[in-house]
């Protein structure tokens, strides 16, 4: 294996152990915690080329479904499937998503990341809250309540936070991987 993919595998392996890690920063909210969880998801999409994003958020996913207790819920395929399992498979596009507008855009500064991470942030929505209703059989109104209505100041700050950190980093990677 050349050196490249090795600092490619470690910084897909990072950032899936960060949203990790994320996922054990909460306040506890019912049904759906606030964590860190999305931030560092945010900062994959900002940070990393799309196939490094998305395989880090595969790879956290894969742990958690075979039983990690790597999720808010713990672990295992049902913790994977429960209400806030959407908001979980939600990461999935949002990486791809928001790693995309990045390589398109023709800056990377802040702006870029936090059109990023707010297109990512949409995605997570776009999935977790229609999970979130079907699999508690809410109204439209009671799905609005409970799985985004508490969440959007700290989103706010997680936008921010990602769009403050994501250039720096990036470069940083981008540097990491072209050393090699």
């Amino acid at each position: 294996m050349e050196r490249k993919q090795i600092t490619g595998f470690v910084i897909v392996s990072l950032f899936a152990a960060l949203i990790a890690a994320g996922a054990f920063i909460r306040i506890p909210f019912v049904p759906v915690a606030i964590t860190l969880q999305t931030l560092f998801a945010l900062l994959a999409a900002a940070c990393l080329p799309p196939s490094m994003a998305l395989s880090s958020v595969l790879i956290y996913l894969f742990l958690g479904a075979i039983g990690l207790p790597i999720f808010t819920t713990g672990g295992g395929i049902a913790a994977m499937l429960g209400p806030t399992g959407g908001y979980l498979i939600g990461m999935v596009p949002a990486a791809i998503a928001g790693s995309l507008i990045m390589k398109i855009m023709p800056r990377k500064g802040r702006p870029a990341a936090f059109i990023s991470s707010l297109a990512a942030t949409v995605c997570i929505y776009l999935v977790g809250l229609p999970w979130l209703a079907a699999e508690m059989d809410l109204s439209l109104h009671a799905t609005l309540a409970a799985g985004l209505l508490p969440f959007l100041a700290g989103d706010t700050v997680k936008l921010i936070a990602a769009s403050m950190a994501a250039p720096m980093i990036r470069q940083r990677i981008a540097e990491m991987l072209a050393a090699e």
